[in-house]
């Protein structure tokens, strides 16, 4: 093993699953959202909730397209710079893998695809039932991806025969706690990435006094109304995470507080568990975890004072400074979100497969060179895509509802889906 073949390559997974995460948040938040409206317009009629639905829809389905390049490239180098924890652990790691690429890349688009051309054509109770497919399925995929690392994290219900993983209990890995109570913590933290986006877009189309004032007053409520319980509920599992850490991976929760006699000991007693090494993770995964809670606090103080803001219709017109808090509140989810990853997998190091097999010993055989060209094709990539998908959701959202085309025939008129045969 190269030690620069192993940098590059973790280099490398760092800004694709980093990258791909960004969308994934925000789609897992937004389609539960659209899904929500889409259900009081059903069961009302509302013509704004219908607007609602296209407008906020139209953003999630640029979203969700840009993430399945970056979901599917994350997937090829999986295969190919980690031969060997595939080798190893792909009894095991690779079925709740396929799951998730089952469900993600078939299922939920499947009913994407209805549900986008569905419009004026279904059943009004057939479409809905479509976009609750589409977040039920978007959830499923989410809790297979987090079995899946969280079995890295905390390897249970397997044992070692033949130098492989061999699966010994199907239940342990679908219940393990360090995949459970992970992906309630992003789930909750996608809700909170969702509600700001719709309250940040909704503020800045107030604070410009554009036309749809109501649309973006509704909007701005519906947003706010979601921050504020799942910044708390956010909290909550993070909180029950810690507690997993204390009995899974000692070590990354002490290197993040910095308790440095502790630090010693449970170095001292990885050492005669697995042989001599440095077993302590990158302090660095602190400073991330820090990060994180700062950004929860701004999130937290900015949701309460959008909330008073809201209360009224004379508020909201006269608080120009706070309608611009909320537009530059939009990316703090996404940073605090990134910064739990980071402290998540930092924390697992110098193990890919905790206590079983090491990063160094998990990596395929393949050049420095090779690896850098790869690196840098993928950061061009990815960078490109990451501006694409930033470039059409800003146009989307300056744009209004006036502007949506989604459930529009022909593009050109809005669509009045279900208001004749279609009941």
């Amino acid at each position: 093993m190269d030690p620069e073949s192993l940098d590059l390559a973790r280099l490398q997974f760092a800004l694709t699953a980093g990258t791909h995460f960004l969308f994934v948040s925000l789609t897992l938040g937004l389609v539960t959202l659209v899904a929500c409206v889409q259900t009081r317009a059903t069961l009302t009629g509302s013509e704004v909730h219908w607007r609602m639905t296209r407008f906020w829809g139209q953003l999630y389905v640029v979203n969700y397209a840009v993430g399945i390049v970056t979901g599917l490239v994350m997937e090829l180098q999986l295969g190919l710079n980690w031969g060997g924890l595939g080798h190893f652990a792909g009894n095991v790691f690779g079925s709740s893998l396929a799951l998730e690429t089952l469900i993600a890349f078939f299922l939920e688009s499947t009913f994407l695809g209805l549900w986008i051309f569905g419009w004026g054509r279904l059943n009004r109770w057939a479409h809905l039932a479509l976009i609750w497919g589409i977040t039920l399925t978007a959830c499923a995929s989410a809790y297979w991806i987090m079995v899946s690392n969280g079995f890295l994290q905390n390897p249970v219900g397997a044992e070692v025969v033949d130098g492989v993983l061999r699966l010994t209990d199907v239940r342990a890995v679908l219940t393990n706690p360090s995949a459970v109570v992970a992906v309630g913590h992003v789930l909750s933290g996608a809700m909170v990435a969702a509600g700001f986006l719709m309250a940040g877009v909704s503020a800045y189309h107030l604070r410009r006094d554009t036309p749809d004032q109501e649309f973006f007053r509704r909007s701005l409520r519906i947003g706010l109304a979601v921050t504020l319980p799942f910044l708390l509920l956010t909290a909550g599992m993070g909180g029950m995470h810690l507690g997993v850490l204390e009995d899974t991976q000692p070590l990354k929760l002490t290197a993040a507080f910095g308790d440095g006699s502790e630090l010693s000991r449970l170095q001292a007693e990885a050492e005669a568990a697995y042989g001599p090494g440095d077993y302590v993770p990158s302090p660095a995964g602190g400073a991330a975890f820090y990060l994180m809670v700062c950004c929860w606090v701004v999130m937290l103080v900015v949701s309460v004072t959008g909330i008073v803001l809201m209360r009224s219709d004379r508020r909201v017109a006269a608080s120009r400074r706070r309608l611009r808090l909320l537009v530059a509140a939009i990316p703090l989810p996404f940073v605090a979100m990134i910064a739990g990853w980071v402290l998540r997998e930092l924390g697992r190091q110098p193990w890919v497969v905790y206590g079983l097999l090491r990063t160094e010993d998990a990596i395929s055989d393949i050049a420095p060179v090779t690896l850098t060209v790869s690196l840098i094709v993928f950061t061009v990539l990815f960078g490109v895509l990451a501006l694409v998908n930033y470039w059409l959701l800003a146009r989307f959202a300056r744009g209004g509802p006036r502007a949506a085309t989604l459930g529009r025939p022909g593009g050109d008129r809005p669509a009045e889906p279900y208001l004749t045969t279609a009941f």
